[in-house]
């Protein structure tokens, strides 16, 4: 359950930000990179 939900925000708000860079960019890379830690430690 917690990978598809990541998968579904890396493919579609990471993508996006990434797309249009800039902070937005960065706040996403950073929240993506969060969860794929909390999902490491449990």
């Amino acid at each position: 359950m917690s990978l598809g939900l990541l998968d579904q925000h890396l493919d579609h708000c990471v993508r996006e930000a990434v797309a249009q860079g800039g902070d937005e960019a960065d706040t996403k890379l950073h929240e993506a990179s969060a969860a794929i830690a909390r999902l490491v430690r449990s």
